[in-house]
């Protein structure tokens, strides 16, 4: 289930502590429905897994304030909703979003086949220099896995994303994949007038590449 963690309007600010305001940023999850988008929400802003978890209608949110170094951050997370019927909304949500989480379920090999499809509707809505993480949920299903882990990383080096698989029932790198995202988003903006998203270097605990918009859909 593609869980385009769109870091819910990803809008993440970023403030020393001495000046810290309040203010936030927005991060969006897109994928599709049923990935666990809204327990990676949970998990991450509340540490709680909901196991009958309904689905999602139209847009809701969360909020989360943690520390990334120097720096207090207060995001504010929205999660969208995966059904096609509520499509026109959820995208004008991509709009001012500076992360998102794009989500697939591991165990559904069609929900990672639609990753692609959910890339190219969020860079037509969202910031040019929005960061993207493509998430592989569900690793608790690893004997049901239909999408191997180096297929997902494979794709998300292609089209210059960052990659991690997660799980929300057990935690697993839920709290990483989002730190990532807020870290990679605080570097991309503090090195735009001297970096191209083509030169960034590598990351390590998450797999990302920069190779620039004009790439990712050849």
């Amino acid at each position: 289930m593609i869980i385009i963690l769109f870091f819910f309007f990803l809008e993440v600010q970023l403030v020393p502590r001495d000046e810290y305001d309040l203010s936030h940023k927005i991060l969006v999850l897109i994928g599709e429905s049923g990935v666990g988008k809204s327990n990676l929400l949970s998990r991450f802003t509340k540490n709680e897994f909901n196991h009958d978890s309904r689905t999602t209608i139209g847009v809701e949110f969360s909020t989360r304030t943690v520390q990334l170094n120097q720096f207090t951050v207060k995001a504010q997370i929205w999660d969208t909703a995966g059904l096609e019927r509520y499509r026109a909304i959820t995208s004008a949500y991509y709009r001012g979003a500076v992360g998102a989480l794009l989500v697939y379920d591991i165990s559904k090999h069609l929900t990672y086949e639609s990753t692609e499809r959910w890339l190219k509707e969020l860079y037509e809505h969202a910031d040019p220099h929005i960061v993207v993480m493509l998430v592989g949920n569900k690793t608790d299903l690893e004997s049901l896995r239909t999408v191997p882990t180096d297929e997902g990383r494979a794709f998300a080096e292609k089209k210059g994303l960052m990659f991690m698989e997660t799980s929300a029932l057990d935690s697993t790198n839920v709290e990483a994949a989002f730190n990532e995202v807020l870290t990679g988003e605080s570097s991309i903006y503090a090195g735009l007038s001297s970096h191209r998203h083509d030169e960034a270097p590598c990351g390590i605990s998450a797999h990302y590449c920069w190779s620039g918009r004009t790439a990712l859909f050849k």
